[in-house]
């Protein structure tokens, strides 16, 4: 192994000062190729899941904008204390989350807006009925958990009322959760998140990572599997969709989004929520501009050092549009496909998705092109 002490040029000038540490794995593999790496000591696991990394660009953050960076072998700092607890997290198997072992594969959560303004689908499912229908129909197409949401969180979207998002979601969430499917509540508000878990939901979706007044104390209580997203360019804000959008900043989009979330796993462990019971989304399309969603889906392995389960929400957002020749929401599928892939390329361990068949066919394939002894007999 490399002495840090003997080769101080493989790291960034003022590791050993102060700053904080990140550690981004880089030069990603998976399957059988991930395995073999492995256990010829060339990489290691990443999250315990069936992807590795053989490189770590190595990143200290002096100040908001005063950052340093270098790219090395995982010889450079695998025995290096400085990085121990960094590498840990990122390496790390990941317990049971919402009943689910997030280490297999990444697990497909569909969405199911109960909404008339969602950005692709809203008024699809504009009644009970009809979102019942369609949560069904994805579970049978492969979803291992519904996302339920009445309140459309798109770019510009208004509030609802309370009693009207209760009124669209809770018999939703009821009747999935009655058939045996494990259920989501997607909503920022503290007494729909009571009512949901009451009325069955396994896990509470909050795109204002439990910020809000109660959600908090409320999820505390509720004892349900959370995931909290980043969603405000306000380092101790909260997400609203109608300001997100307005000229979103930040000193660095990634460290900036990283050390949010951070901060809200260490305050869901305050209020007595266990880091296993938490995961995280980075918020593709929530306060961010293009180029700020370009820096996220490149980075994305980075998420992995909080040490929790990464959850990738990008189906059919506009920002496909923006990398591509600028479609409408219903021409984006290869774009959230391709996306889905990518994310379960960098370890993504939960892929938020409009479009469950095509998502699950696409992963299957990559697994077994792979790792050919997954295929079926």
């Amino acid at each position: 192994m490399t002495d840090l002490n003997q080769s101080p040029a493989a790291l960034p000038r003022g590791f050993s000062s102060s700053g904080k540490l990140f550690l981004r794995p880089l030069a990603l593999s998976g399957g059988a190729s991930a395995r073999a790496l492995v256990a010829a000591g060339a990489a290691l696991p990443l999250a315990g899941g069936p992807n590795a990394f053989s490189v770590l660009e190595v990143i200290v953050r002096k100040g908001p904008a005063d950052v340093a960076r270098q790219i090395v072998p995982i010889a450079a700092v695998r025995d290096d204390p400085r990085c121990a607890q960094a590498l840990e997290e990122i390496t790390r198997r990941r317990t049971l989350w919402a009943g689910f072992d997030p280490n297999l594969r990444p697990l497909i959560m569909g969405v199911v807006n109960v909404t008339p303004d969602s950005f692709f689908d809203g008024g699809k499912t504009p009644d009970t009925a009809s979102a019942i229908a369609h949560g069904l129909q994805l579970h049978a197409e492969g979803a291992d958990i519904l996302d339920v949401g009445g309140e459309s969180t798109r770019p510009g979207a208004a509030p609802v009322s309370e009693a009207e998002e209760r009124t669209r979601a809770i018999p939703v969430v009821r009747a999935l959760s009655a058939a045996g499917i494990p259920v989501s509540i997607d909503t920022r508000h503290a007494n729909i998140m009571r009512e949901a878990v009451f009325s069955g939901a396994r896990l509470i979706n909050d795109v204002g990572a439990l910020a809000g007044d109660g959600s908090l104390d409320t999820a505390a209580r509720l004892k349900a599997p959370v995931v909290l997203m980043h969603g405000t360019s306000d380092a101790g804000g909260t997400t609203d969709p109608r300001t997100m959008q307005k000229d979103p900043r930040y000193a660095d989009i990634v460290l900036d989004v990283y050390e949010y979330l951070e901060a809200r796993l260490a305050r869901c462990e305050e209020f007595g929520i266990r880091r296993d019971q938490v995961a995280i989304d980075p918020g593709i399309g929530f306060a961010k501009t293009p180029a700020h969603n370009a820096a996220l889906f490149e980075s994305l392995a980075i998420f992995h050092g909080l040490g929790v389960p990464v959850l990738l929400g990008a189906s059919r957002k506009s920002f496909i549009a923006r990398f591509s020749q600028g479609e409408a929401a219903d021409k984006r599928l290869p774009g959230s496909v391709a996306a889905a892939q990518w994310g379960a390329a960098q370890g993504a361990q939960i892929l938020r998705v409009h479009d469950v068949a095509e998502t699950r066919q696409a992963l299957a394939v990559a697994q077994i092109a792979g790792d050919p002894r997954l295929l079926p007999a």
